[in-house]
Order: structure tokens, then C-alpha cells, then sequence
């Protein structure tokens, strides 16, 4: 036995696995990889919701319209009926500002996707040695805080809490909204528990 092995140290037949030398299979199943599917898949998402709301517009205004209107914040009871005085002061029937708030909606949706699908394109460049992992990391970050802000900030804060859509059993988008939120804020732990692996090598 060398001097080295009774030391402790390591045998000239092992050697410490590096980026270079890790099996493909095992690449697959590393933290960088389940980062990048999971903000491919959040891009994926939300740039299908944009396109939803884009093509069907009439459908899903329709929610944001009732949201505003606060007219079914009354446990099921029907539309406009025992709706509570203390919080109907804000409500919002004007169609005008529904029509903004779903705009301006969508148009985050899209931001979010575009930049969650410009993230995906920079953790593949980030696999390849090309980008930086804080580079790819940034941007993953603000694509799924741009989801956070249309899911918990917008759907739960404003609208469960503001205009007391927990109280609509018609119109009531909570459930959908913290799943998406919770599987946004989970992405975004994955993405910065990711190491650098050519820091490390």
C-alpha cells in the first residue's frame, strides 16, 4: 500500500468525477437538468395561458369582469343577492377598467413565459459551458417572480382578498392560483439550490 492510501489520501486508480468525465445518465438526473425542465415547463405554461385569454378572450374576461363586479361574493346564494354593504365599496362594474386589469394581466402572462423560455434556452448554454449559472439563474428568477406576482399577488391577494372572491362559489379562481404559486415558488428554490459544477471541478 502506497505511502498516500495509509495517509488516508486517495489511490491513483480513483479520481474525483468532474463535469467532463459524469456519465450522460447521470447528467440527466442532476439538479441543473431538473431546474431547466421545470422552467421550461413554467414558461410552457404561462405562454399557453396568454394564448388562451388572447384567443378566447370573451370566456376569460368574463371571470375577471364578475371578480371586479363582486355581484356572486355570497357563498353560492345567486347573483346579486345578500351581498355584504361593509365591502361592496369596492367593487368595480366598470368595464372599461375590467378590460384594462385582464389586459394587463395577459400582458404579463406573456412576459413570463417569454422570459421563462429565453431562461430554458440559457440553462441548455449553461450546460454547454457558454453562460454563466448566475446569468441563467437571474433569469429564471424573474420569470417565475412575474408568475408569483400573477398567481399569489394578483389571483390570492387582490382577488381572493380585496374583492373577497373566496366568497364566490360561481366565480372562484383560488384553488388553481395557489397551485400555480406553490409550484412557481418550488421552481424557484430548485433554481437557486443549483451549484455551479465548474466552480466546484
Amino acid at each position: 500500500v502506497s505511502g498516500s492510501a495509509r495517509r488516508g489520501g486517495r489511490s491513483p486508480m480513483t479520481t474525483a468525477s468532474t463535469p467532463a468525465t459524469i456519465p450522460w445518465w447521470q447528467r440527466l438526473g442532476s439538479l441543473s437538468i431538473a431546474a431547466l425542465v421545470l422552467v421550461a415547463t413554467n414558461g410552457l405554461y404561462m405562454l399557453l395561458v396568454a394564448f388562451g385569454n388572447i384567443t378566447d378572450y370573451d370566456t376569460n374576461y368574463a371571470f375577471v369582469e364578475r371578480v371586479f363586479a363582486m355581484d356572486t361574493t355570497n357563498f353560492g346564494q345567486g347573483q346579486d343577492v345578500n351581498l355584504d354593504p361593509d365591502i361592496m365599496w369596492r367593487a368595480i362594474d366598470n368595464p372599461v377598467l375590467a378590460n384594462i386589469g385582464y389586459i394587463g394581466l395577459i400582458i404579463v402572462e406573456a412576459h413570463a413565459g417569454i422570459v421563462l423560455l429565453i431562461a430554458t434556452i440559457a440553462w441548455i448554454r449553461y450546460l454547454r459551458g457558454s453562460v454563466s449559472l448566475a446569468a441563467t439563474r437571474a433569469l429564471s428568477t424573474l420569470g417565475l417572480v412575474l408568475v408569483i406576482l400573477v398567481f399569489f399577488t394578483a389571483f390570492i391577494t387582490v382577488g381572493g382578498e380585496w374583492f373577497n372572491m373566496w366568497r364566490s362559489v360561481e366565480w372562484n379562481g383560488l384553488d388553481p392560483a395557489l397551485q400555480n404559486s406553490i409550484l412557481a415558488i418550488a421552481s424557484l428554490i430548485v433554481v437557486h439550490l443549483v451549484r455551479d459544477e465548474r466552480a466546484d471541478a
